[in-house]
């Protein structure tokens, strides 16, 4: 399970951290007392001989240890470069007797150089850690148990784990949600800005769903499982977390390409310096100075702060090479429905026929929808509720996929539906003729063949869909292109609403594959963003694709190469400023690891820089690439702060009596 390989992946590198700090601290301990002890017992350095070896054995043997398991399983690595320098500075200490060339306390410069080293190594793996803070949230969030409901309504405490699908399970305020399923009775509150870095809680009923290791808050609710394990969304997005995390960016292959060089090069300037000045302690410096920590820290620092700050926000980025990748953008594709619309029809326009009271064609038209699930219907009935409309009861109803209901009320022929099925039983339809109609979804609503009016319907633009769009925009975006299967006065609303530079409306999934491979030819770095499913051809073929509101659906985790836990389409803008800012800060980073190592390895070469000194300027160099790298675990803040509660959806403009 993801679940079990991050947390025994935490635990195995907090276990190692663990014993290298005891290590450590033994071995620093003895160091510094053969400095005590040089103090005490002046001219007799056999007491601060033998501490010095003592702490520098501790300190050392696994360093050089690691160097030779390297080099024995054929991998070439900088480690090498202070295994030597170690081992310079302790040869020097056992062998030289004070001639020429002996570095100062031989042992203790190889014991502080292996006690800096070893601390610079536990900063990294420290700083590693808390830039994957809210990644390792994950596991404190994973739920254990859970209050299982039985056929007779008892309940019984269970293993998350063994939770199966179809079973019931009972959720009290304050307790975790043991798997993704479906709300049976009760209502609550419940936070799941884990799983799709929402910060409002969000309220939850009966039919709603729900998800995994989110936090009930208010309510007790039942709730039938329909994931557990490995399958809920927690689950997948673990599993997400945990390849991103193994896959490297171009930048990281980069630097590797050039690593097999480096050492021998280091290494014959090394042996010049020694050859042409006799200074022992030049050449350990040099050693201990090349060591590239900052440049091989450079990379992937950034990198695991980015996909720390990305999936606070519910940003989950599969590659790291997509990441870097979102900063080269010049083209972004999206889909209309469920992406720049909210995916829900409401009733905005009320058009009565000559004569016909708005309550009455209301009422005509919830009565027949009233037994529909169809989204029309949804919103015909939820538009009757707020005008508080009862729905009478009708008898043999008969709904036409695609095209209508049809119903009979107290004897009357009640028909909703499509202009053309209408039209096809004889009624005229003149009224619609209404230019009011442009961009609206129209159900015709007739009563014994006499047209009674129509109802306009649209699927509602997101609030922060456009202002995300002119961010994208000024981000330097030269095509925005919305694409929809829709009829063309909807789309034309709606990209009009978007400020889109361009709109294709009436198209296929083949055609949207057709928009995107065309941009790629034309030189366009394109982004797709989509649901996942209906897009799939798109979403595969562009440079990055992104699925939308991807809790929850498997499907859109898999089509796409980042999910989108939620539908805030500001995270769209963010990520890419989140790419460019990872860009800057890992040239600022390689170009600071480049200046440090050639001016301080021209300061050793000249014997301005002594070995400890430059174990101390290379803890200095990792924590100023570390701390530069953390910075941005905090992007994006500004982006969980609570939004504006949304608006009620609109009044019809017909009044209602």
């Amino acid at each position: 399970m993801a679940h079990d390989h991050l947390k025994e992946m935490v635990y195995e590198q907090t276990g190692r951290a663990g014993r290298q700090i005891i290590v450590t601290l033994v071995g620093g301990i003895l160091v510094l007392n053969s400095f005590l002890a040089q103090w005490l017992f002046s001219g007799q350095n056999f007491y601060s001989d033998v501490l010095a070896c003592l702490g520098a054995l501790v300190l050392g043997v696994p360093l050089v240890h690691h160097a030779l398991r390297d080099l024995w399983h054929g991998h070439a690595h900088m480690d090498e470069l202070v295994a030597l320098a170690f081992m310079a500075a302790f040869a020097q200490g056992a062998y030289a007797s004070g001639g020429e060339g002996r570095i100062e306390g031989g042992y203790q410069a190889a014991g502080a150089i292996a006690f800096f080293m070893i601390l610079s190594t536990l900063i990294e793996n420290r700083t590693a850690l808390g830039a994957r803070a809210s990644i390792e949230a994950l596991i404190r969030i994973t739920p254990s148990r859970a209050q299982r409901v039985d056929r007779n309504g008892q309940e019984a405490e269970a293993d998350a784990k063994d939770l199966r699908l179809g079973d019931k399970v009972r959720v009290r305020p304050g307790d975790q949600i043991p798997g993704d399923g479906k709300v049976v009775s009760g209502t609550s509150t419940v936070n799941q800005a884990h799983i799709t870095g929402e910060a409002l809680p969000v309220d939850k009923s009966p039919g709603d769903e729900v998800f995994g290791g989110t936090i009930n808050l208010t309510g007790v609710m039942e709730v039938e499982i329909t994931k557990a394990g490995a399958d809920t969304t927690l689950g997948k997005v673990q599993e997400l977390i945990l390849q991103a995390e193994r896959s490297r960016a171009p930048m990281m292959r980069l630097i590797d390409r050039y690593a097999q060089w480096y050492t021998p090069v280091i290494l014959m300037l090394a042996g010049s310096v020694l050859f042409f000045t006799k200074d022992m302690n030049a050449v350990v410096a040099m050693l201990v100075i090349a060591c590239p920590c900052a440049i091989v820290l450079a990379t992937p620092t950034a990198m695991v702060a980015a996909l720390s700050a990305a999936a606070r926000l519910g940003i989950l980025v599969k590659n790291v090479a997509d990441l870097e990748t979102a900063r080269n953008l010049t083209a972004i594709v999206f889909d209309k429905t469920g992406t720049l619309t909210t995916g829900t029809l409401s009733v905005t326009r009320l058009a009565p026929a000559d004569g016909v009271d708005g309550a009455d064609l209301l009422a005509a038209a919830v009565a027949a929808e009233q037994s529909s699930k169809h989204p029309v219907a949804k919103a015909v009935v939820a538009v009757a509720q707020r005008a508080r409309i009862t729905p009478a009861q009708v008898t043999d109803f008969e709904e036409v996929a695609g095209r209508g209901v049809r119903a009979l009320l107290d004897g009357h022929e009640i028909l909703v539906g499509r202009a053309s099925w209408i039209a096809e039983r004889g009624v005229h339809l003149s009224v619609t003729d209404d230019p009011s109609a442009e961009g609206l979804s129209v159900l015709h609503v007739t009563r014994d063949g006499k047209l009674l009016g129509w109802i306009g319907l649209e699927d509602r633009t997101r609030p922060e869909a456009a202002q995300a769009i002119d961010a994208l925009r000024a981000l330097g975006l030269r095509e925005i292109v919305m694409v929809t299967g829709d009829r063309w006065s909807v789309a034309r609303r709606v990209a009009a609403e978007m400020h889109c530079t361009d709109v294709k409306a009436e198209v296929l999934p083949g055609q949207k594959l057709e928009l995107v491979n065309e941009l790629k030819q034309r030189g366009h770095v394109v982004c797709v963003i989509g649901d996942g499913v209906n897009d799939a051809p798109a979403l595969a073929a562009g440079d990055i694709s992104i699925a939308m509101g991807a809790a929850g659906s498997d499907v859109a985790i898999h089509a796409a190469s980042i999910a989108l836990m939620n539908n805030n389409l500001n995270r769209i803008p963010f990520m890419i400023r989140l790419s460019r800012k990872v860009n800057r800060v890992v040239r600022q980073n390689l170009l600071f690891g480049l200046s440090y190592i050639l001016i301080f390895e021209a300061l050793a070469a000249a014997g301005l820089v002594q070995p400890v000194l430059a174990a101390l300027l290379h803890v200095g160099s990792s924590i100023f690439v570390i701390f530069n790298s953390a910075r941005l675990v905090r992007a994006g803040e500004e982006l969980e702060q609570p939004a504006a509660t949304p608006a009620a959806p609109p009044q019809p403009r017909e009044a209602l009596a």
